[in-house]
């Protein structure tokens, strides 16, 4: 029995100005399965999804959609078509509740009257399908990010779509939320559905998909069978070449060295005395120079609620920060830049970086008063400065005016890093560092992450990949409810630990996770 195509890509080739964003590509979406499309940021993918979206039209080539052949599609067409994306940002509006978003531009009405109430009723079903318990009158804006996602998803089984395509859906989830979406992306593939899933995180490849694309440079290197194929196969054919994740061998600071009188005065750059506000209370601990320190815990726990108020983005209520021996109390951003204190911040494109401004403007930003006399820009200095980072953290970009959306991912959190370098900042806090990051610009990210702690400076990196957590620090520092629950030094590293410590509560029993 020949398996049904729902969706084929034709020799679909794609040009921008000197660049070949996909080049002759050919695969085909079977009814019902599970697709997983990986590659390095810059591939191709996010092309891909917005030529079958509609919101770019292919240089040549052709898809065809449940035996339709089409040279290009419209947003409109793409949907009426029965295709739906969720995208890493949602296509939601806060201010308007669950049922209107799901019915959003295909309200139902009769004579110009909206059924409210069948859109509800409707609403309530779906989620009833899929096991969700999700109010269909609640605000979006009231929702945990993972159950917007699961909101996304309802729109897209609202609108009958055949085709969904999710573009790293899992990147904003807790492990909890993944698991509940897993369970409706299984129960779409049971009802038909044909699912395009990008992502980075390649064990839910091999625990979800069926089969899956390799893109890499715009060319297809090989579609297969996802029981065929190994981790590292897989992260081989994306880079090109052999690449095992593994992580920059950490010179530790030792115990001794940690609580000698020496380090203690001269090598501690940080210190936290009861800090307590912002979420936060009675929160103690230091961070020596050329140390990587790992805060985690589970998402609410307080370890971004930190980050703000080291970087002046929030005012403490109580307690002491202690920079380079001296009390420091930064009432906002900039006075914490000038103290020596950066934070590369989770959403590095609403947060890091502006999107529509130019490599240099990007990395000029924090530097813009150095960099002046009498108001003017002293063009020279920008230059040397800017060359030197781009060429000594291997930013991939065509030139200094590059504007940086048109940047992979990496090369993006890059920028954001270079900015904080050029600034020469003592005490850097990395926020979620490679997350929708690949596996190749992942590594770079942690040989630079490395050659700072080298060359001295203090790292706070807050993570939620247990195996980037462990792999990287020297110290753990475990945060619950938005107090210090746990500290762990590199011989007591486990996974179990730290999920024991992050599931702790204020009395210190172990709760359920």
């Amino acid at each position: 029995m020949k398996t049904q195509n729902v969706l084929e890509f034709c020799n679909i080739t794609k040009m921008y100005p000197g660049v070949v964003a996909l080049d002759d590509v050919s695969l085909s979406l079977r009814k019902g399965e599970i697709h997983a499309l990986v590659g390095e940021n810059g591939a191709g993918k996010s092309t891909l999804i917005k030529c079958c979206a509609g919101a770019e039209t292919p240089s040549s080539g052709k898809m065809i959609l449940s035996g339709q052949t089409f040279t290009s599609f419209s947003p409109i067409t793409s949907r009426n078509a029965g295709i739906s994306v969720i995208y890493q940002e949602f296509n939601l509006i806060g201010q308007m509740p669950v049922f209107e978003n799901i019915f959003m531009g295909r309200y139902v009405s009769k004579l110009g009257f909206f059924y409210k109430k069948t859109m509800i009723t409707r609403t309530k079903e779906i989620f009833d399908e899929l096991n969700v318990n999700i109010s269909p009158t609640m605000l979006v804006q009231n929702l945990t990010v993972g159950y917007q996602q699961l909101v996304e998803i309802a729109k897209a089984i609202a609108e009958d779509a055949s085709v969904l395509i999710m573009d790293e859906p899992s990147a904003p989830l807790t492990n909890q939320e993944v698991e509940t979406m897993f369970k409706m992306v299984r129960a779409l593939k049971k009802k038909g559905v044909t699912i395009l899933y990008i992502s980075h995180r390649l064990d839910e490849i091999f625990s979800l998909c069926d089969r899956v694309t390799v893109l890499r440079d715009g060319k297809l290197i090989k579609t297969m069978n996802v029981s065929d194929t190994d981790r590292e196969q897989l992260i081989s054919l994306m880079v090109g070449r052999a690449l095992k994740e593994t992580f920059p061998e950490r010179s530790q600071i030792t115990e001794e060295q940690a609580s000698s009188d020496r380090l203690a005065e001269n090598e501690t750059v940080l210190a936290l005395e009861a800090l307590t506000g912002n979420s936060l209370s009675n929160i103690s601990f230091c961070v020596k120079r050329s140390e990587i320190l790992g805060l985690g815990g589970l998402v609410g726990a307080g370890r971004t609620e930190l980050a703000e108020l080291l970087f002046g983005a929030k005012k403490k209520t109580s307690g002491r920060i202690i920079f380079n021996g001296k009390e420091i109390n930064p009432k906002h951003p900039m006075q914490a830049i000038k103290m020596g204190i950066a934070l590369v911040p989770e959403d590095r494109k609403r947060q890091g970086i502006l999107l529509h401004m130019s490599v240099r403007e990007n990395m000029s930003l924090a530097i813009i008063k150095k960099l002046s006399k009498f108001g003017l820009i002293k063009k020279r200095k920008e230059k040397a400065i800017i060359d030197e980072y781009i060429r000594s953290i291997h930013i991939k970009t065509p030139s200094v005016e590059q504007i940086v959306k048109n940047l992979s991912g990496g090369n993006q959190q890059k920028v954001v890093l270079a900015k904080w370098l050029a600034a020469e900042s003592e005490l850097i806090v990395f926020d979620e560092p490679t997350r929708g990051i690949d596996v190749g610009a992942k590594q770079e990210i942690y040989l630079l992450m490395d050659e700072l702690a080298q060359k001295g400076k203090a790292l706070i990196m807050i993570s939620s990949d247990m195996e980037e957590l462990l792999g990287m620090s020297d110290r753990i520092i475990i945060l619950n409810e938005g107090r210090m629950t746990g500290e762990l030094r590199r011989g007591e590293f486990s996974q179990e630990e730290v999920l024991r410590c992050a599931s702790k509560n204020i009395a210190g029993e172990d709760s359920q996770i």
